[in-house]
């Protein structure tokens, strides 16, 4: 009876994504109707499946975790390398799977009105499904195949929401930078992976962190392996929550609609990499360098956004940094130790978080109508209570405010160029080579004349 309540957790957003998907590649028209009480009954499908587990376990007291296999992938005894399809209920992934059912099914409900009759709606609800099953495979996961799983569609489904309005060239530029960022995290994730199967042969949350129950639990791992995967773990961590240096893309992403705005960046996906290290904290404990790497990173990350936050000129912008401090003091609770405090944090932020942005136009709307009212006095009255600040160091982190940390240039100038260049010249010395098995001659001018593309991409 237990399997068939997980597979309801997991079956109902998977196989209402995979029915979307299937009745937009054949063509077949979709009323908005349809999609809006469909998401809306699959999400509470889930969620009462999702409440049988989670009332017991609350009644009971009991979050040592439970751990439920769907299938095996790959399993070779030989090499002792396992590949399985696994599910952990604990006092970590339930309340996060929670928030994650009640904020999907809020925001469906919310852009059922806010995306009436747009051309886009179709596809936003299919990439909301894909979002919503990431994120459901992602906090469930027993093992880092499953994790890697459901942290792919979100990355995917948050890329291509950002990109939405594709008429217009900045939301896809916008979202083709994030997708970039989003591969160096899901890389780091992947060897990650790649290094707990050569230590341990599997990549089961259990089996590497000891089966004590989180957050109790104990590092098994070596201490070079640990640390190795644990630096692999942060970083992708980093690049999911928009960490600094990775905190670039978080203001882009603003492009997209506000009800992706409100999910995502306020309220679930920059919340992931917190996840993650919530997750690997046995790793975290079994290493106190980790634990000060960890601690480092959300203190920068915190005070970058505090400045950055203060100088910005629109409400979904400024909202997006207060969320981003709000997830480095929760970074920085994670490496000190406070993972219950850290967990209560992500449930209060993401809530008010979402409110915030889905109440933005409104609110902007109300300054509107109270700025017309009221008239002069409203601006006189933000005269008197600005103040005025002397300085240089002043005007120097003002500039590094609106300039947001010069992120943008530090990796123009650290990666992307130098990148470019080798690329640059990979390209080049193929085009040689190909030019000289077909026996061309001038084969060096050739070779530049072909590698222009690259100059003009670039």
């Amino acid at each position: 009876m237990i399997d068939v309540v997980v597979l309801t957790v997991v079956g109902a957003p998977t196989l209402w994504l995979g029915l979307l998907g299937l009745l937009l590649l054949v063509g077949c028209p979709i009323r908005e109707s349809f999609l809006a009480h469909g998401t809306r009954l699959a999400i509470l499908i889930s969620l009462g499946a999702l409440l049988t587990i989670a009332v017991p376990m609350f009644l009971l007291a009991d979050w040592s975790g439970k751990l439920y296999r769907v299938g095996e992938i790959v399993n070779l005894p030989a090499s002792n390398f396992h590949l399985r399809l696994e599910f952990m209920f604990d006092g970590l992934s339930v309340p996060m799977a929670i928030l994650t059912h009640l904020l999907c099914g809020t925001i469906a409900a919310f852009a059922t009105n806010y995306l009436h009759k747009e051309i886009g709606f179709q596809r936003f609800f299919l990439l909301f499904a894909m979002f919503w099953t990431g994120m459901t495979l992602a906090v469930l996961a027993g093992s880092i195949e499953t994790l890697f799983l459901g942290w792919e569609l979100v990355g995917l489904s948050s890329a291509l929401l950002v990109a939405f309005f594709q008429d217009r060239v900045g939301p896809v530029a916008n979202g083709l930078r994030i997708w970039s960022i989003y591969r160096c995290s899901d890389a780091a994730l992947l060897l990650a992976a790649v290094l707990l199967h050569h230590a341990a042969g599997e990549g089961e949350f259990s089996e590497l962190s000891g089966r004590a129950g989180w957050p109790h639990s104990s590092g098994a791992l070596p201490a070079d392996v640990a640390i190795g995967a644990g630096l692999l773990f942060i970083l992708a961590a980093a690049g999911k929550s928009a960490l600094w240096p990775f905190s670039s893309w978080l203001p882009r992403a603003m492009e997209g609609p506000t009800p992706s705005s409100a999910v995502f960046y306020g309220a679930l996906s920059i919340h992931l990499g917190a996840f993650l290290l919530l997750r690997i904290s046995p790793l975290l404990d079994q290493s106190q360098l980790l634990s000060m790497v960890v601690v480092g990173l959300g203190l920068v990350t915190t005070l970058y956004a505090v400045v950055v936050g203060r100088v910005q000129t629109d409400v979904k912008s400024g909202l997006a940094f207060a969320s981003l401090t709000q997830v480095g003091l929760i970074v920085v609770e994670i490496g000190l130790g406070f993972r219950y405090l850290a967990l209560l944090h992500i449930l209060g932020h993401a809530s008010l978080r979402t409110l915030q942005l889905l109440r933005a136009p409104s609110l902007l709307r109300d300054y509107v109508e109270l700025g017309n009212a009221l008239g002069a006095q409203v601006n006189n009255r933000l005269g008197k209570d600005g103040r005025k600040a002397n300085g240089r160091w002043f005007v120097w982190i003002y500039r590094f405010g609106l300039e947001r940390g010069y992120i943008d240039v530090l990796w123009a100038t650290v990666v992307l160029r130098p990148l470019s260049s080798v690329l640059r010249c990979c390209r080049l010395l193929e085009s040689e080579w190909l030019l000289r098995l077909n026996g061309s001659d001038d084969t060096p001018t050739k070779a530049r004349q072909n590698s222009h593309g690259l100059d003009q991409w670039q």
